[in-house]
């Protein structure tokens, strides 16, 4: 056939060696992607045996290098303007100016045989972005929970605080218990607090953690649509590439069976029989069609001179040639692309749709983790404020704390001291008024005498005209030209000298009838009561009761009327340095009489809180004791009882804050 001018650059001159490694190869990279390959592959096959197309070794998966960034597409031999074009029609940022190196792209547990792995598969692709879609449904489920689940534990908080905040307020406003009672109480509310505000930041902490989830979820889908328009236009690509590559090759074919047909006509039977088992590859079958191809191309070139077929014949070697070519050119620019895409772009996009599918898999395991964490938290904290590790009493302890047997015997020395007259039948009283006179002077006859010792025992002590009990502070101080009034000197030395150390000095109160029996002695003659006697220092508690009764019975309490409201505004104060200083004012603006006497009653009361140790008497005992009775009933027009219960915690803290601070209000730098 080489005497008829077979073009030997087109047809001929490939060895047997370079055709069988040039199959193998290509059978190779179509076996790694199937599912693009036409159909038709018998003939395709067959057609490139006949094709001079160099070998190309490049391995088709990756490398134990990750990163490809390094690689440029020249570097693949016979690679030229087809592979250039290539590049260009599908230039993306992930190519090689934008491949980031490995260290800064993947963390170094990167599991490069699991990338291997996908390489190898067809379904590589689908099955990451497939798994992509799951872990963004649960990232996104996962936020939602934790939105839903700020929303309750936030309004759970606010609740709770509030509902703090309306009870503290209503309690104030009702007449509620006091005492003990109450100071638990507004404990256990701060408890409740504290237990809200826990719970507030813990609903702020899984709101930012909703937002950051679903911040995540929607970064991941935007990368893993970008990811796949990119992998569809590479697939998109080669797929093209392919189908015109088809076409050339039944380009070729039927060009070269056009030629068959002719040189079969021009040579002969016997020599069409030997073309035939020279050139057909299909065995019995190939000789059958050609054949047929022969007797029907027989047929159409009977009577064609050989002048024609022989310019016939040069004409279809001349458009075999050019055929030749360009499926040559489009099967090597085929495997160009195939190999680009194979060895170089699928493990690019195999590697950023995994980084995908680890970014959300680790991002939502770190949340949840995280949400663990911040709920333990929030459950020991919860546990940590009702029963604190440290010496603080927890919920349990303060309501433990209660006193009710104190509380109720403090409420009764308040209700007396409210309620001063006469509340129901009188007891004692003027004979003209219908009340009876002391029994044994019924008994006693007019005019009858009697024994030296009875009538000393009825015999009352004489009246020297200077009452103390009911008389106004000022004017019996002016009277008796003192700076402090004699009964509270009398009564306050004869307490430090016996009953300083006294177990619950003011706070347990004396016998009746002995206080009335003192009370009487000290009005009618104040001077010649002996307080160092047996009879009182044996019992200093009826030598209490009686200065605490002299300061009830004072017509105008020892804070006044009118500055009672200014003392009780300054003990609302939440600040200690304010409460502090307003209540300094108060009682600077105190009459000198009732400054005088304050003074010298803090004075002693100091004393006794020194001796807390053996008495019990801290500060605040002493304030619950003295409150009401420095402070007297509450001013005309207020609602009786229920506003005094109500003004008795302010009324103790007014004291205890003016006994706290003794020393700052009382003691001048001079007198220390």
């Amino acid at each position: 056939m080489s005497d008829e001018g077979y073009p030997t650059s087109n047809w001929d001159h490939t060895d047997s060696d370079t055709l069988a490694s040039s199959a193998n190869t290509h059978h190779r990279s179509n076996h790694n992607n199937a599912k693009h390959i036409p159909s038709q592959q018998p003939p395709y096959h067959r057609s490139v045996d006949s094709l001079d197309i160099p070998a190309h070794n490049t391995p088709l998966s990756p490398t134990k290098s990750p990163s490809p960034g390094g690689r440029s597409s020249a570097e693949s031999p016979t690679r030229n303007g087809a592979s250039s074009k290539w590049r260009d029609s599908t230039a993306t940022p992930g190519g090689k100016d934008h491949a980031p190196a490995e260290d800064s792209v993947v963390e170094a547990s990167f599991d490069e045989n699991v990338l291997r792995a996908l390489c190898d598969l067809d379904c590589g692709v689908p099955l990451l972005l497939d798994r992509i879609k799951q872990s963004m449904v649960s990232c996104r489920e996962a936020s939602i929970f934790f939105k839903q689940r700020s929303k309750l534990e936030e309004d759970y908080g606010r609740n709770l605080q509030k509902l703090c905040k309306t009870t503290a307020e209503t309690y104030a406003m009702n007449d509620g218990k006091a005492g003990s009672f109450v100071t638990a109480w507004q404990s256990s509310l701060k408890t409740h607090e504290a237990v809200a505000d826990s719970r507030v930041r813990f609903a702020q902490r899984l709101g930012e953690m909703s937002e950051e989830l679903s911040t995540l979820s929607k970064e991941v889908e935007k990368n893993r649509k970008q990811t796949k328009e990119l992998a569809s236009r590479y697939e998109r690509a080669l797929s093209e590439s392919e189908t015109s590559t088809e076409k050339c090759k039944n380009r070729f074919d039927l060009t070269a069976q056009e030629l068959e047909r002719l040189l079969l006509q021009r040579e002969g039977e016997s020599v069409r029989d030997t073309a035939v088992q020279a050139r057909s590859p299909g065995g019995v079958g190939g000789k059958r069609a050609i054949g047929k191809a022969v007797a029907k191309g027989g047929m159409l070139l009977k009577g064609k001179n050989p002048g024609n077929l022989e310019r016939q014949a040069e004409e279809i070697k001349a458009r075999m040639s050019t055929a030749s070519d360009a499926y040559r050119k489009a099967v090597t620019d085929t495997q160009a692309i195939r190999q680009e895409y194979f060895n170089f772009q699928l493990p690019r996009i195999l590697r950023s749709l995994k980084e995908c599918a680890d970014e959300i898999d680790l991002g939502t395991q770190y949340h949840l983790t995280r949400y663990a964490f911040l709920y333990e938290n929030a459950i020991l904290s919860d546990g940590g404020t009702l029963a604190p590790i440290s010496d603080e009493p927890g919920l349990k302890a303060i309501f433990e704390s209660v006193d009710n047997r104190s509380d109720f015997k403090t409420y009764m020395q308040n209700y007396a001291y409210a309620h001063v007259g006469p509340k129901g039948p009188r007891r004692e009283g003027p004979p003209e008024e219908g009340f009876l006179p002391p029994i044994m002077a019924l008994t006693r006859p007019q005019g009858q005498g009697s024994s030296p010792s009875a009538s000393s025992a009825q015999v009352p002590p004489p009246d020297k005209g200077r009452t103390t009990f009911g008389v106004d502070l000022a004017e019996q101080m002016y009277r008796d030209d003192v700076d402090v009034p004699p009964i509270m000197v009398k009564c306050c030395e004869a307490i430090e000298k016996y009953g300083i150390d006294s177990q619950g000095i003011y706070r347990i109160g004396g016998t009746m009838s002995k206080v009335n029996k003192l009370k009487e002695r000290l009005d009618k003659d104040l001077d010649s009561v002996n307080l160092d006697a047996d009879e009182w220092s044996s019992d200093i508690s009826n030598v209490t009761s009686v200065l605490k009764m002299w300061l009830r019975d004072l017509p105008d309490p020892l804070f006044t009327r009118e500055l009672h409201q200014g003392f009780l505004d300054a003990a609302r104060m939440d600040n200690d340095r304010m409460r502090h200083i307003k209540m300094h004012e108060r009682v600077n603006d105190l009459p000198d009489p009732n400054y005088a006497t304050l003074k010298y009653f803090m004075g002693h009361l100091h004393n006794i809180v020194q001796h807390e140790a053996q008495n019990s008497m801290s500060m605040q005992n002493l304030a619950i004791v003295f409150g009401p009775t420095l402070f007297g009933q509450s001013p005309a027009g207020m609602n009786g009882l229920a506003n005094g219960m109500s003004e008795a915690p302010l009324q103790n803290k007014a004291v205890e804050t003016i006994l706290e601070h003794y020393t700052d209000i009382f003691i001048e730098e001079a007198e220390d």
